[in-house]
């Protein structure tokens, strides 16, 4: 089990296929719960087939909640994966992130942005090497039908600094948040550790510690230790993801055209996309007005003691039904 921004996910068996398969079902209580990020959620995921995004599969009704079924990553989540490893070799770091770099640019492409992109949301399918996938659109924004972005939503240690210290009602480019998030992802792969932290904060109570952090984050006081031993490439290009001015920070296109990110990057994976691009929808996918309609259904909290009531009446009425019994 796990906790997504807006429910908690289980693991699931589609019966539907044989043998049964396994597939992720993320649970939100229905009512107040089902907000309008929920259904962003829903019509956003459903648009990216990717090999590095978890894959929307449906959406349906209990009596108490709304389900989102996904695809099943087993390798877990890259937090766990880090904090069991430490920091992981500067190569073994790149592989990681040149996948992440690689579906974050297909959502871009698509008019997606993540807005909550942190290694909890980037999870792991163990085979030779690991394969990165990201799941959780409970902040995303899509150009094609949402507002520009003025809240600030996602994990306070992945924040940019222009969704910090965004002034109330003013809009930013979640895009290019995006990638400052990424590069806190790249930072902990190599270090172990939150680019905008210090040891000594764990001394402060929780407010203290992640007023601090965000402050560093708004005037890029970022620590770089030493005994890490890293390429001067991937500092480079830290430091270019890392700059305040949103106009001035590095753009996904240059990511990809970077030294270090080239380094080793498979045959095929700069074309990935642009097939990525060109694909369709499976067959079967829920339309968005099927979808639609499922969440404004959702929103209204079934009066479960009536419908026992109702139950037991149709149980009554049947004919072949002895109410004596």
């Amino acid at each position: 089990m796990s906790h997504g921004s807006f429910g908690v996910v289980h693991l699931a068996k589609d019966m539907r296929y044989r043998p049964p398969r396994d597939v992720a079902v993320k649970f939100i209580r229905r009512g107040s719960k089902v907000t309008k990020y929920v259904e962003a959620e829903i019509l956003n995921h459903r648009m990216l087939i990717h090999p590095h995004i978890i894959q929307f599969k449906e959406v349906f009704l209990t009596k108490e909640h709304l389900c989102i079924a996904m695809e099943y990553a087993p390798g877990g989540d890259l937090f766990r994966f880090i904090v069991q490893h430490n920091c992981i070799p500067e190569k073994d770091a790149r592989w990681l992130f040149q996948q992440l770099i690689l579906a974050v640019d297909y959502c871009h492409k698509k008019g997606i942005a993540n807005r909550d992109i942190k290694l909890q949301n980037l999870l792991l399918t163990i085979s030779n090497a690991p394969l990165l996938k990201v799941c959780d659109f409970g902040y995303s924004k899509c150009d094609q039908w949402q507002s520009y972005a003025k809240t600030k939503v996602g994990t306070a240690a992945y924040l940019a600094p222009e969704v910090v210290s965004n002034p109330a009602g003013q809009t930013y480019d979640g895009k290019i948040s995006d990638i400052w998030s990424c590069g806190v992802v790249l930072y902990f792969l190599l270090v172990g550790a939150y680019p905008f932290e210090r040891p000594d904060d764990r001394k402060q109570d929780h407010k203290d510690r992640v007023r601090k952090m965000l402050q560093r984050i708004v005037d890029v006081d970022i620590f770089y230790p030493f005994k890490i031993l890293v390429s001067n490439e991937v500092l480079d290009l830290l430091m270019r993801i890392f700059v305040s001015d949103p106009a001035k920070r590095i753009t996904i296109d240059e990511i990809k055209k970077h030294p270090w990110f080239l380094r080793n990057l498979p045959d095929g994976a700069m074309e990935m996309n642009s097939t990525a691009l060109e694909s369709p929808l499976p067959r079967g996918t829920q339309t968005e007005r099927e979808i639609k309609e499922i969440v404004k259904e959702a929103k209204i909290v079934p009066d479960i003691q009536s419908q026992i009531v109702d139950d037991l009446d149709a149980y009554f009425d049947h004919p072949d039904v002895d109410p004596r019994y």
